[in-house]
């Protein structure tokens, strides 16, 4: 069974985006390809429960097991030797992606406090989004009463649209909360 959101994007999206940019090739329509969730862990701090409380909660977010991120180089005024472990992350693809985007927007989002929005300057020149939380706490499947500490996360939205304005066009249509200019 096909997620809302993409049945939201086939049904919805794709034609007014074919009639908006002038596409007459559906295979040229803007896509979203993956989505990836980072959260990086400070070389500093010698908790050590706290790698697994950011796999655990990515796992929770997410539905799937997270890769730890290694420094590939040794940077002494950071801290960080070689092959130490610098953040965890997730990709996902498919119908688990839709389905984090559709809760992204129309649950997490609307949970931050003082959101007016995402700005419309967190779309890169490839057509590709990246938004940063300060606190992971606006995702429903994490219980404030049960998180030692709270931590921030990025989450990055890869699009094969290639220009910027067909990456905005496509997440408006698509319904992101963008600020009012």
């Amino acid at each position: 069974m096909k997620s809302r959101f993409y049945k939201k994007y086939k049904e919805e999206v794709v034609p007014k985006l074919k009639e908006e940019l002038g596409i007459k090739n559906i295979m040229a329509i803007p896509k979203i390809q993956k989505v990836v969730l980072n959260v990086g862990i400070n070389s500093r701090n010698t908790d050590s429960n706290l790698l697994e409380n950011v796999e655990s909660t990515l796992e929770r977010i997410t539905g799937q097991k997270p890769v730890r991120t290694k420094a590939k180089k040794a940077i002494s005024a950071f801290k960080v030797k070689e092959n130490m472990v610098v953040g965890v992350a997730v990709t996902i693809r498919g119908e688990r992606m839709y389905d984090f985007l559709d809760k992204l927007v129309n649950i997490s989002l609307s949970r931050i406090r003082d959101f007016r929005g995402v700005s419309d300057k967190c779309v890169d020149k490839q057509g590709n989004m990246t938004i940063g939380f300060k606190e992971h706490t606006v995702f429903p499947e994490i219980k404030p009463d049960e998180i030692d500490r709270i931590h921030g996360l990025q989450i990055t939205v890869t699009t094969n649209a290639g220009t910027r304005e067909r990456g905005l066009a496509m997440f408006r249509l698509l319904g992101f909360p963008f600020q009012k200019k």
